[in-house]
């Protein structure tokens, strides 16, 4: 049985990881971190972890693998030890997410703590970068953000069958911004209403270019770094095959789920013509995720509700006939697949255990 750690369990991430690992076959939690309650039983912080009998202490103790859930800079301290010490971790932060530690600075406001373990971090996007997570000592898992609309883009990138100028709009519940306190989060100000934010540049949007620019067709080179005014490319134009990436994100005021919906100009003669469009890219779709446990590609528009508490994307490829454009709807849980359920699948696919082990529960519904 493999011993396993959480840092920071105190957060919804770190607290849905406990959620999960309990019924893991093969991996048992021993060892849980969160300074703000340290001391303090974990069925005391979280009630529906009395399954548990540990207690939060201030640091995790003697594990085989370990997830940080700390908040970014943090967790590259807490992380940098473990992983020089041969310990596999899981980072669920962004602090190993950008290859860049300048692009990292711009983006967070700080110095990269640990520059010497970004180029042996691997993004942990399972489905994109499967043979590189096996084995690998340090896993950067993915935004939540970046991990609906990767997925949605994905295969119709790899296909080619797009032009570089991509719009992203996605709507997410309220735990996305975590357990700390804000006016904007609050029930009265949040419940019945829907916001856009960070219109001027989310910081998840660098890690969603510089993951498609990875995949694009003929790109070379390293992605070229976001300007200080954060347009990316500058002047908003796409620049040696990478592609121009404008993201919206919203606050819904429902807890869970992330729901993207993304557009991009279909290339001439990329797919047949008129309605046949339709049936063609969702083709695409069905043979890139041919055979992957946790992406399933729907007939229908899916709905945040379809994937709460459980580890799928679902995703739907369309085209808009009258404009020639790509549109691709996904839904994901934001605390499943977009943290704690992508680790443990990573984890999983690390130590080279079954892919879907703990993770093969049907959504809650309603």
């Amino acid at each position: 049985m493999i011993k396993v750690g959480i840092i920071n369990v105190t957060g919804y991430a770190g607290a849905e990881l406990a959620r999960l690992l309990y019924n893991h076959p093969e991996a048992r939690l021993v060892s849980v971190s969160g300074r703000s309650a340290a001391g303090k039983p974990l069925a005391e912080v979280f009630p529906h972890l009395a399954c548990y009998d540990l207690t939060v202490e201030p640091e995790i103790g003697d594990v085989d693998f370990a997830f940080s859930a700390l908040p970014h800079a943090a967790s590259a301290d807490a992380v940098a030890p473990l992983v020089r010490a041969g310990v596999p971790v899981v980072d669920i932060s962004a602090d190993f997410r950008l290859k860049d530690p300048a692009e990292y600075a711009q983006w967070y406001g700080v110095e990269h703590p640990a520059p010497d373990l970004l180029p042996s971090a691997v993004y942990g996007l399972t489905e994109l970068n499967r043979e590189a997570v096996k084995g690998s000592k340090l896993i950067a898992n993915p935004g939540c953000y970046p991990t609906g609309a990767l997925l949605a883009l994905a295969p119709a990138v790899k296909a080619g069958i797009i032009a570089p100028d991509v719009i992203i709009d996605s709507k997410s519940g309220i735990s996305g911004a975590g357990r700390s306190l804000g006016l904007a989060y609050h029930f009265a100000e949040a419940d019945g209403s829907v916001s856009a934010y960070a219109l001027d540049g989310h910081r998840h949007l660098p890690e969603i270019v510089q993951e498609l620019s990875l995949m694009w067709p003929k790109a070379e080179g390293p992605a070229l770094p976001v300007q200080t005014v954060r347009v990316w490319p500058p002047e908003g134009k796409a620049q040696g095959g990478r592609p121009s990436v404008t993201f919206t994100p919203h606050l819904v005021p429902m807890t869970r789920g992330i729901l993207s919906t993304c557009y991009a100009p279909l290339l001439p003669g990329a797919l047949p013509p008129g309605e046949a469009a339709k049936e063609a890219v969702r083709e695409v779709y069905r043979d890139f995720y041919q055979g992957e446990p946790f992406v399933r590609v729907v007939d229908a528009p899916p709905a945040t509700k379809h994937t709460w508490g459980n580890n799928l994307c679902l995703v739907h490829p369309t085209v808009d006939v009258r404009t020639g454009r790509l549109v691709v709807v996904s839904a994901i849980d934001n605390l499943v697949k977009g943290a704690a359920g992508s680790a443990i699948q990573n984890m999983n696919v690390m130590l080279g255990l079954p892919e879907t082990a703990g993770l093969d529960a049907p959504a809650v519904y309603p």
